[in-house]
């Protein structure tokens, strides 16, 4: 028996691979496995090429698998490119409809079933699917009674007769392999899990219940891969806690509707992705010049302009920080786990709050969609956290005066309050201002003004700005890396080990202001420092050499393609530098 099996599933988009791909890890996930799973889309919404590969296991993981060991094929070109992934014995079950073949001679075991043959006798070729699912799943030698569930959850909401032609997909296509196999393979079999029930989402979902749970009660945002689905999260959940979302007509209306609620005293978030953010570039500067607290999601994918939007990308970092016109405190939070995403979005409405400005929560497209098993979260750890703002009673003033909105403090916090508040009153406005927000050019104002905003990132306090597995002292290697490359590099990591060659490993949680204190011993007693990052120009890297120094020791491990990092390829880099001179990585 096996401890673990990667599968993977292709064909045309509008075929039925995402909700094959859904059916068959739910089932998974129903047993009990730990499960992480990668989505390779067209960025149209029928036709070309798509896949989805789930990663199936006994125990925790977080990173896709090297290679491949069975491969459903709804057509040819799914076996053209993905044949070559599958390991020696592998396994391709494709619809016989298109005469599959293998393009070379290999040892691949080939099962051509009639998925569509078997669809259209059951009425409609639109249960191929299931058909593929079932002669999948029987070769793994498991329950068919939890595969059963799963399509009737799928499917329930069709009626009964839907169900029922589903299964019976299901148990034709099983039943068509297992003649063909003479029964499930022995050298596929998992061993059993351990039996508990297991959170299995993707990290938009988490971040859109985080929100929830954080207290946001609006979300204006514009539809754009790969943030959609954290809007139509909360589209089904944020009217039964007495919010709603809004769908504007474009980034540049949805930043300023949550900095209006913002002001207005409920907490408001937005979400997008790199062509979005950069619409949203004047207004972010208007929430730090205003210290108006605001959330931000930005969802990277592959660049510029329209790019790669349904690809693996981390280019967005330096716009991020520094994209907008002027300078303002912002906080830039890159969450690295699904549970991550859960905590880090209540904390981003907290830290927007407490120090009145933009904060802005960082993912990358195989954390926000890549769906993986979750530990449970845990709902108690939830505080909110409102900082100065005022409610109530306030202060009487002197008749005529304003509130003092923006008055300067040790922290660079001002008081704040919610428009309508008695004694609250002071103006609001984009230019530069005085205490009370009117308009002022004075030279002086103008500096205290600057050095109050930007002071506040000096008081800055994350939760676990690195994760850090340092075990070493002095290291061969220090890996850095942010967002979903983390599990990735501990695989790599455990190949190393094994090449004799050490290593500590860094997660970057914080992007800005950046964590430097905390990071700096473990560069400064690294021989050498590789950062993995998913773009061309090393943004990550560079942050590095900014703010903590040693750039003569620190090499990049880029892949700018639009496929995440496998194993391997971190292995074999960072094989490679360890070799090098230190002098010749710059």
């Amino acid at each position: 028996m096996i401890s673990q099996l990667s599968w993977k599933i292709g064909g045309q988009q509008g075929e039925g691979v995402e909700s094959t791909d859904r059916i068959f890890s739910t089932a998974l996930n129903r047993l009990g496995y730990y499960l992480y799973g990668y989505r390779h889309f067209s960025s149209r919404i029928k036709g070309g090429h798509t896949n989805n590969k789930i990663r199936i296991s006994t125990k925790p993981i977080r990173a896709i698998s090297d290679d491949l060991d069975i491969l459903v094929a709804f057509d040819q070109e799914t076996i053209d490119l993905n044949y070559r992934e599958l390991r020696k014995g592998g396994v391709i079950v494709a619809d016989a409809k298109f005469s599959p073949t293998v393009p070379e001679p290999s040892e691949l075991r080939l099962f051509s079933v009639p998925f569509t043959q078997i669809a259209d006798e059951l009425g409609t070729s639109l249960y191929k699917n299931m058909v593929a699912s079932g002669a999948s799943w029987a070769l793994l030698g498991l329950p068919i009674d939890v595969f059963n569930k799963a399509v009737e959850e799928e499917y329930g909401r069709k009626g009964q007769a839907v169900v029922q032609k589903n299964i019976e997909a299901v148990r034709l296509g099983a039943e068509f392999v297992i003649s063909l196999a003479g029964g499930p393979l022995p050298d596929f079999q998992l061993e059993p899990s351990d039996g508990k029930a297991k959170l299995f989402m993707i990290g938009n979902d988490a971040i859109a219940l985080g929100a929830l749970a954080g207290g946001c009660r609006f979300m204006p945002a514009y539809p754009i891969t790969p943030a959609s689905e954290i809007m139509e999260y909360l589209i089904k959940k944020l009217p039964k806690y007495g919010g709603t979302v809004i769908q504007t007509e474009d980034e540049i209306a949805a930043i300023n509707m949550a900095i209006g609620a913002n002001y207005a005293g409920v907490r408001a978030m937005t979400a997008s992705a790199g062509p979005g953010l950069s619409l949203m570039v004047e207004a972010i500067g208007l929430a730090g010049m205003t210290e108006t607290p605001v959330v931000i999601v930005d969802t990277q994918r592959g660049g510029p302009s329209t790019g790669l939007p349904t690809k693996q990308e981390q280019s967005d970092i330096f716009a991020l920080i520094y994209g907008t016109h002027g300078e303002i405190p912002k906080i830039v939070l890159a969450p690295s786990t699904i549970e991550e995403c859960f905590y880090d979005a209540i904390e981003a409405f907290n830290l927007s709050e407490q120090y009145q400005c933009p904060v802005i929560l960082v993912t990358d497209l195989q954390l926000s969609l890549g769906k993986q098993t979750a530990e449970e979260l845990d709902f108690k750890r939830t505080k909110i956290n409102r900082g100065k703002l005022q409610t109530g009673e306030l202060p009487t003033l002197e008749e005529n005066s304003l509130f003092k909105r923006y008055g300067f403090s040790e922290d660079g916090v001002s008081q704040r309050v919610i428009p309508g508040e008695k004694g609250g009153i002071h103006h609001v406005t984009g230019v530069e201002h005085d205490e009370v927000g009117r308009p002022s050019e004075n030279a002086l104002n103008r500096q205290k003004m600057m050095d109050k905003r930007l002071g506040k990132l000096n008081h800055v306090k994350v939760t676990n700005p690195i994760v850090v597995d340092a075990l070493h002292k002095a290291p061969d290697l220090l890996i850095v890396d942010m967002n979903s490359l983390g599990g990735t590099v501990d695989e790599a990591r455990g190949r190393l080990d094994i090449d004799g060659i050490t290593s500590n490993h860094i997660t970057v949680r914080l992007l800005h202001p950046f964590p430097t204190a905390e990071i700096a011993p473990y560069i400064a007693a690294a021989k050498k420092v590789v950062v993995v990052e998913n773009n061309a120009t090393g943004q990550l890297a560079n942050l590095l050499k900014l703010n903590v120094g040693h750039s003569d020791k620190i090499a990049n491990v880029l892949k700018y393609d639009g496929n995440p990092f496998l194993p391997h390829e971190i292995h074999s880099k960072c094989k490679e530098l360890h070799k090098q001179p230190v002098k010749e990585l710059v």
